[in-house]
Order: C-alpha cells, then sequence, then structure tokens
C-alpha cells in the first residue's frame, strides 16, 4: 500500500526556520496522544480525553498581544489600547532570537483552515514546540485532505513557542509573554504563555482585519440553526453562555465561536469548539458534557483525581477558567459543512453583575448597532490574567481585542445584513436577577433556554410589550415556561430604590462608555442607547 504524503512542499526554511532536529508533519491525534504521554505534556483521562495544565498562564494575556506598525496596513488599524503597535524592528529582534531558539528543537506543524466557505477560508499554518499545542490546532481548525495537503501554501503562519520567553526591556513588551501579529509578512509570534486560547484568537485577529475588506462580516458569535432553516447568532464574550446556549439538542450547532456573514449567509471559521466548562454538568450541558468523556479531547486545568483519573469539574484550583477543547464532531447534531444561509434572529448576551437588566428584551435595528458597539458583560474571574473577581466592562462588537478595525466598521457591515434581511434582535441577560452579583442569583440556565426558544420559535411575536423605562428595550410581559414575575427585572429586587440606583449607575456606565465612539455613529443610534 503506498505511503500519503502528510507534508507540504511548501518547507519550513520558507518561514526562516533551519537546524531544527525533527519536523513531526501533520500528526493524527492517536499519535499526537503517543508523544503528549512521552514528552509529559499531559495525562490521560478516564475514558479518553487528555488533560493538560497551562502554568501561571490559565487565560489569555490581553495586555501583552501587539501589532507590528508599518506603512502597507497601518493606517488601517483602530490604534489604541486594544491595538498597540511594536516596531518592526523590534518584532524581527524578536524573530531572530526564536530562530536560535527552535535549532536543534523538534516542532509539531499542522497544515489547515480557517473559514468553511471556500471563497474566503484561509490557508494557515500552526507550528508549535509541543505536541498538545499541535493537537489543540487539529482541534480547532479545518483539516485538509490529504491532496490538499501536498499543495498546501500557508496565507498566514502562527509559530507558537510557550517556552520562549520575551525580554521586556529589549522587546519592547509588557512582559515575558508576548503575542506579535505581523500583518505584512502574515506572520503571528506567540511566547511565554501555553494558553492555547492565544493560537485560535491570533486567526481570528487576522480574519478580523482581511474579511470586512471583502464586504464580509467577521463576528466573535456562535451559531445555530433550526429544522425550517432559521439560523440564529449568539454574541457574547467568555462566561456570557455563547457556547452552551448555541449547542441546543434540537437545533444543528453551525460553531460555537467564529463566524463570517457574507452576503450568502453565515460560515463558521473554525472546525472544533473551545468551550468554557467550570461547573458543567449532565443535565443542563449534555451535550458539551459528553465531551469531555471523549477521546480526543484536550481538557485545559479541569480538576482531576490523579489514582482513578475521573474529572473534577467543579474544581476551580487552578483558575475559573477550565476548558475543554474538541472537534466540532464530537457534537452529534453539528452542521459538519459549516456553512448556512441568511440569520433570521441575533441575539446579543451579557452576564449583567448589576442585575438589573431583562433576561430578554427585543431591539430595534438601531438599539442592536448600539449594543454591539456596547457589547456589555461582566468580565468573569479568571478569563483574563489579574482578573479575581467579576467586574462590569464594555468589548466593542463582543470582541475588542481581536477587532483590528475601528468597530464603526463592523457596525455598519452588521446594521447593513439586519435591515437587508429583516433580522429579529434580542437582548438576553445571563447573569444575575434579584440583586447583584454576591447578593441576586444568577439567572436558571433553564429559563434563559426557555426564553430563548420562544424568541426563536416565534412565540415572542405576537405577545405584549412594555418599554424598559431605563434600558429603552421592550420587554415581553409574559413568555412560555418561564415565571412572569421574573421578565422585568425591578420585580425581582426586594429594594426598588436600590434598584433604581444600580440601573441608573449601569446606564450612565453605557453612556459614557459611548462617548468614544459618538463622532462616528448615526443620531438614531445615539438615541437608542438607556437613559441617564
Amino acid at each position: 500500500m503506498p505511503v500519503k504524503r502528510l507534508f507540504s512542499k511548501y518547507g519550513l526554511d520558507n518561514h526562516g526556520l533551519t537546524n531544527v532536529r525533527k519536523i513531526h508533519w501533520n500528526h493524527n491525534t492517536p499519535m499526537l496522544y503517543e508523544d503528549i504521554i512521552r514528552n509529559g505534556e499531559g495525562s490521560l483521562m478516564h475514558l479518553g480525553p487528555i488533560a493538560v495544565r497551562t502554568g501561571l498562564h490559565t487565560g489569555r494575556a490581553a495586555k501583552d498581544k501587539f501589532i507590528v506598525e508599518e506603512p502597507q496596513t497601518g493606517h488601517d488599524i483602530w490604534w489604541g489600547k486594544v491595538n498597540r503597535p511594536i516596531s518592526i524592528e523590534q518584532f524581527e529582534l524578536l524573530f531572530r532570537r526564536l530562530q536560535a531558539y527552535l535549532q536543534g528543537r523538534d516542532v509539531y506543524v499542522q497544515d489547515c483552515y480557517a473559514g468553511h466557505d471556500h471563497r474566503y477560508h484561509l490557508p494557515v499554518r500552526i507550528i508549535t514546540e509541543t505536541a498538545w499545542h499541535s493537537l489543540f490546532a487539529r482541534n480547532m481548525f479545518i483539516q485538509p485532505t490529504v491532496e490538499q495537503l501536498d499543495s498546501h501554501v500557508p496565507e498566514f503562519t502562527v509559530l507558537h513557542v510557550p517556552n520562549f520567553q520575551a525580554i521586556p526591556e529589549i522587546d519592547g513588551t509588557n512582559s515575558e509573554a508576548f503575542v506579535l501579529v505581523n500583518l505584512r509578512r502574515k506572520l503571528v509570534m506567540i511566547g511565554g504563555t501555553s494558553y492555547a486560547g492565544e493560537i485560535k484568537k491570533s486567526i481570528f485577529t487576522v480574519m478580523n482585519y482581511l474579511l470586512p475588506q471583502e464586504n464580509v462580516l467577521s463576528m466573535h458569535c456562535s451559531a445555530n440553526i433550526g429544522k425550517d432553516d432559521d439560523v440564529a447568532l449568539f454574541f457574547g464574550l467568555s462566561g456570557t453562555g455563547k457556547t452552551t446556549l448555541s449547542a441546543d439538542p434540537n437545533r444543528q450547532l453551525i460553531g460555537d465561536d467564529e463566524h463570517g456573514w457574507s452576503d450568502d449567509g453565515v460560515f463558521n471559521f473554525e472546525g472544533g469548539c473551545y468551550a468554557k466548562i467550570i461547573n458543567l454538568s449532565a443535565e443542563s450541558e449534555p451535550e458539551i458534557y459528553a465531551t469531555t468523556r471523549r477521546f480526543g479531547t484536550i481538557l485545559e486545568n479541569v480538576g482531576y483525581d490523579n489514582v482513578t483519573r475521573r474529572l473534577d469539574l467543579e474544581d476551580a484550583s487552578l483558575t475559573e477558567n477550565t476548558r475543554a477543547a474538541y472537534p466540532l464532531t464530537h457534537i452529534p447534531n453539528a452542521l459538519r459543512e459549516g456553512v448556512a444561509g441568511q440569520p433570521r434572529n441575533v441575539v446579543m448576551l451579557t452576564a449583567d453583575a448589576f442585575g438589573v437588566m431583562p433576561p430578554i428584551s427585543k431591539m430595534t435595528p438601531e438599539q442592536a448597532m448600539y449594543h454591539f458597539v456596547s457589547g456589555y458583560t461582566a468580565k468573569l474571574a479568571g478569563t483574563e490574567k489579574g482578573v479575581t473577581e467579576p467586574q462590569a466592562t464594555f468589548s466593542a462588537c463582543f470582541g475588542a481585542p481581536f477587532m483590528v478595525l475601528h468597530p464603526s466598521r463592523y457596525a455598519e457591515l452588521l446594521a447593513d445584513r439586519i435591515r437587508e434581511h429583516d433580522v429579529k434582535c434580542w437582548l438576553v441577560n445571563t447573569g444575575w436577577s434579584g440583586g447583584p452579583y454576591g447578593e441576586g442569583k444568577r439567572m436558571k440556565i433553564e429559563y434563559t433556554r426557555a426564553l430563548l426558544n420562544a424568541a426563536l420559535e416565534g412565540a415572542l411575536d405576537n405577545v405584549e410589550y412594555e418599554p424598559d423605562p431605563v434600558f429603552n428595550v421592550l420587554v415581553p410581559l409574559s413568555c412560555p415556561g418561564v415565571p412572569t414575575e421574573i421578565l422585568k427585572a425591578r420585580n425581582t429586587w426586594k429594594d426598588k430604590k436600590a434598584y433604581d440606583k444600580q440601573a441608573k449607575h449601569l446606564a450612565r456606565l453605557f453612556i459614557d462608555n459611548f462617548k468614544e465612539y459618538e463622532n462616528q455613529v448615526s443620531d438614531e443610534m445615539k438615541s437608542a442607547g438607556p437613559k441617564g
């Protein structure tokens, strides 16, 4: 039987990498398992997943990402606190040291794609120094055929070397960890951190730069599709529930995190899911729970009994940000082709730590734009380095750290799509009810699912609505399967004056945050926000 070629003719010398000891080209999952265990990078768990540890970095190092400032692309970048510049000279100096570091060492390579729509898919190459990160790339990106591998030429390359650290005084970085994006050289360098999410988010950052230039909206959202081909999008930051809520047994999952919206519909960027799994239960989230008991799943910083090798999904001793990375095929009703039609519903999720936003409300297109640009939620403990308790935060487009262009570019594309296809827009609070964090309780997921199902199935189309006096959105007065008293957030508070004070406070935070964008949006959008 002839041996199939599993590597591209486009060698590592094209990236300036020479004299490496051994190149592990496109190893499959069993081969990577063997290397992970042989190298001491992880441990085999009950029923087959692999458990790994990321050390000090258990979340994204948000302040350690930089974009190379150079003439060809610099004028397009949304420079500021999100996209910080680093010079070409600093990038090249760090790259030369990294080249030297890799000499005489093994590297793992995965050639793959980002984007299921073949008109917009991006050939990528992920080069790592560890087998488990190579498996992560294999899980998260789209796998080419053997025939495609032979001629695969990456348009973007990620060089992931977590054991190599920057020298801030020399390299101009904030710490030993770094994520450097060079759009002209089409190269991303990651070092000083083992947190695997940096790999996928670096390519997402690239897609957020490239696709809007082709009139395609790139989105930090999950997506699913119902039996009537009704596509729904779920925008939201980490911890708001977009992965959990889109994994619905009654709807096909398109993807859990990153999508594009073109003139022809929606497509997933990824080949896998990266789910937050702290306190995951088989009853509330059966499909995601099942992936934690499957061969091929990577469990990041998840607790387990070292003798029985059984998981403890409630163990947050390492971090609240425990993760499972698994291929989309682990979800039984996933839409494997990753491409669907035009959405009928857009859902914006927030985990409101103040406990004052309604559990579900309907928005006009202008209100949807306002909340899209605002991107309000509570930043949950453990998701980013240095965050030890929930904080109110605003993240433009529900993903500001990955938005390379100004938020108005993405907002305009979203507005065009919503109006063109008459899309219904919903704002859903998966956070607290009856009081703020520490006093109230987190919204029951059963209620949130019932509210969402009602919205997506049209059961809220003809019910009576009432405007929220502070947040200006329309609140339904009834919903099948949900207690009427929870629909108005104020009703769930014992102290109504305390609610009014908190609601006014949050409204003022919205207004203050939006001042940054007022000069670049319409008057209709500005007036669609909360009342201070």
